[in-house]
């Protein structure tokens, strides 16, 4: 049931990238943004270098494994990186969740004009309710636009979307080889090479402070490694429609963790949202 592992997936990702996000919020109080992602995107390729290693499996990408680490490092771990961690400084955890995994509005157009995917028209409505669902979400009547901060954050968070997007498109259009996992370290390294000397010249006085460290452990050896891969595998192995709409999942989980843990306020617009996204989900699955 390759349909139902896919889901399977998506489910895992959900809980781990949706809980990192207040995590990353609470770490970013004794931690600056970029030296925060540079350092969970090193240890979760020094994590999954350590596990194949110990399995025997690690070993260099193949040729024809090439583009997709090359897009997914660059754009995914790298760049969509350095857009959300600066983004959460500037946005709350809870609407930095939606924004950046709201990649419904980029993935089935891509995905049409790109893949040559048919998208049913009930999966269309799916998309509409998903993002109706986001939009609730987001409220972007409680936003100050006028704020330079709220507006910078916000489109950090869209373009963030959008990098992400191109690097689901690509490994579907050029999949690898290789196993996904075996090829992680070196995604993450690329995002790690990416974001250093972009932390050293933005950030030159930042760093990572004692009390954030048990954060970026948990999110570097663990979160980010298992999640990208279930985020990476599911994005692959589901239409497109479908993988945009249940990556809304992860929001929705983000910002109920958000609201519970770190206080940010929890009303009829979460409620009400996260049914839509819910009820979006159900609807592209049975489409």
């Amino acid at each position: 049931m390759p349909m139902a592992s896919a889901f399977r997936l998506l489910l895992a990702a959900v809980i781990l990238f949706g809980g990192a996000w207040p995590i990353t919020k609470a770490a970013l109080a004794d931690a600056s943004p970029l030296w925060f992602g540079t350092g969970r995107s090193a240890l979760a390729a020094l994590g999954a270098a350590i596990l194949l290693a110990c399995l025997g499996r690690l070993r260099l990408p193949r040729a024809e494994d090439r583009i997709a680490v090359a897009f997914l490092g660059i754009f995914q771990l790298g760049a969509f990186f350095a857009l959300t961690h600066l983004a959460v400084a500037l946005v709350p955890a809870g609407r930095t969740a939606v924004l950046s995994n709201v990649v419904t509005y980029w993935l089935i157009p891509l995905s049409v004009l790109v893949l040559g995917e048919k998208v049913s028209a009930q999966r269309w409505a799916a998309a509409g309710l998903g993002l109706a669902g986001a939009g609730v979400l987001i409220g972007p009547w409680a936003v100050d636009w006028s704020s330079h901060d709220a507006l910078v954050g916000h489109l950090m968070l869209v373009l963030a979307g959008l990098l992400w997007t191109i690097a689901i498109i690509a490994s579907r259009k050029w999949p690898p080889k290789t196993p996904m996992f075996e090829l992680l370290p070196w995604c993450f390294g690329i995002g790690a090479l990416l974001l250093a000397p972009l932390a050293q010249f933005m950030e030159p006085d930042g760093g990572v402070g004692l009390s954030s460290w048990p954060f970026l452990l948990y999110i570097g050896f663990f979160a980010a490694p298992i999640g990208t891969w279930c985020v990476i595998e599911a994005g692959r192995k589901l239409p497109g429609a479908v993988a945009s709409v249940g990556f809304l999942l992860v929001p929705a989980f983000g910002v109920t963790i958000s609201a519970l843990w770190l206080g940010e306020p929890i009303g009829w617009d979460v409620i009400v949202g996260g049914v839509l996204i819910i009820a979006s989900v159900v609807l592209a699955a049975l489409g």
